[in-house]
């Protein structure tokens, strides 16, 4: 079964690191075949808030934004 790390810390929040967690789960009789992060290939994505869109001059099938990333 797969199941989030945030999912259980809802239902139990042991002060531990997920290092710890995983090893508490072995001892308790629970067998972690691994532990892989939710959002792999997402570190370099960003977030912005697109301010303004306006026609492209030289395109009638384009737009112009104009947006802030932070």
């Amino acid at each position: 079964m797969k199941f989030s790390e945030q999912w259980l810390r809802e239902w139990v929040n042991p002060p531990v690191s997920t290092e710890e967690l995983v090893e508490q789960l072995t001892m308790a009789g629970l067998e972690v075949d691994s532990v892989e992060p939710a959002a792999a290939g997402l570190e370099s994505l960003l977030v912005g808030e697109v301010l303004s869109v306006e026609k492209h001059p030289d395109a009638d099938k384009l737009k112009v934004c104009q947006v802030s990333i932070g």
